[in-house]
């Protein structure tokens, strides 16, 4: 009964928490906006301010792109699903927008429905749309262990430590032994709910430890670090020793706006991390300028790249739908 009683309690109070979390970020950002508004206010972009700009663009959307490539990794050579790559990764971009609606799943929403109108068994699909964000989890925390250096002189060693311990249970969380007992209990679970069925799928399991999955997540943050620093160059410059404390500090940040619930895209969180960890090293209102440039390069990257999808998916249609008819032209 007490049991019963928790969880009503904790169901009730989930959505309010996401608010209290969205609503103490966004008051931090506008504290700190008020702070500095006259340095913000004096931020200029110079013409070689502008291309960097653009370059920061393009490697975020790339970055996107091999995430997308990740995904379909996992799709076709973890979990043996004859997906077609060109699909996989026009809707890993067409459904990437969708992270920006309440609630930040309907973009997992959208992957499982796309994997498995692609041809994917439905729980292949939902284990892999599961398993993309602990990839990037872990991936995230070893681009921060990398700079254990500035980890230590920046936020102690216990920081370091934590990271550290983090990152082992992620990567323990991956080993197939570990894996495959979740999706085992997921699945007999599934089968308990649903009792009317006669026989439930046999679930996928995974023969391997993702490692290049795991790479492709790295490479994936790295393109985002390194758009994160090309946007941070469009306001000022930074030296080779900083570049380090950049890039831990970015990827923490990045990870907490990817766990912290009720921040679609991390909005807000994101934002609130990066001043909140590099304050002692950058001016306030110089990281405002960064992290205000820095959503509008992602947002744009990422509606870019689902226009870029549907475009080519619709190329892709419309060519196929061409030799279907023995047509010449690639149009209706």
């Amino acid at each position: 009964m007490a049991l019963k009683l928790m969880k009503a309690i904790a169901s009730r109070l989930k959505p309010l928490l996401r608010w209290v979390i969205l609503g103490a970020c966004l008051f931090f950002l506008a504290a700190v906006l008020k702070q500095n508004w006259e340095s913000v206010t004096m931020i200029r972009i110079t013409e070689a301010g502008w291309a960097c700009l653009i370059m920061a663009l393009g490697v975020t959307l790339y970055a996107h792109i091999v995430a997308g490539w990740v995904w379909g990794w996992i799709l076709r050579r973890d979990f043996q699903q004859l997906v077609p790559w060109a699909w996989i990764i026009q809707a890993y971009l067409q459904t990437n927008i969708a992270k920006y609606l309440p609630g930040n799943i309907w973009h997992y929403y959208g992957r499982v429905q796309a994997a498995t109108q692609a041809g994917a068994s439905l729980e292949a699909a939902t284990v892999s749309v599961l398993l993309e964000p602990l990839l990037m989890a872990a991936a995230a925390l070893l681009v921060a262990v990398f700079s254990s250096q500035a980890i230590v002189s920046q936020y102690g060693f216990l920081s370091l430590l934590l990271h550290w311990l983090i990152l082992v249970g992620i990567l323990l969380a991956l080993h197939p032994k570990v894996l495959n007992l979740l999706i085992r209990k997921l699945a007999k679970a599934k089968q308990k709910a649903t009792p009317v069925l006669k026989s439930v799928p046999t679930p996928v399991s995974l023969n391997h430890y993702p490692w290049m999955a795991l790479l492709g997540e790295l490479g994936f943050l790295l393109l985002r670090g390194g758009g994160f620093l090309l946007t941070f160059q469009v306001l000022s410059s930074f030296t080779l020793s900083q570049v380090p404390v950049l890039f831990s500090a970015f990827s923490l940040a990045w990870l907490l706006g990817l766990v912290v619930p009720g921040a679609p895209g991390g909005m807000g969180v994101f934002e609130a991390t990066v001043i909140s960890l590099l304050g002692r090293e950058f001016p306030s209102g110089l990281l405002l300028g960064v992290v205000a440039l820095y959503r509008l390069v992602s947002v744009a990257s990422e509606a870019l790249g689902a226009g870029l999808g549907w475009l080519d998916q619709q190329r892709d249609r419309n060519w196929h739908g061409a030799r279907g008819t023995g047509q010449e032209t690639f149009s209706d």
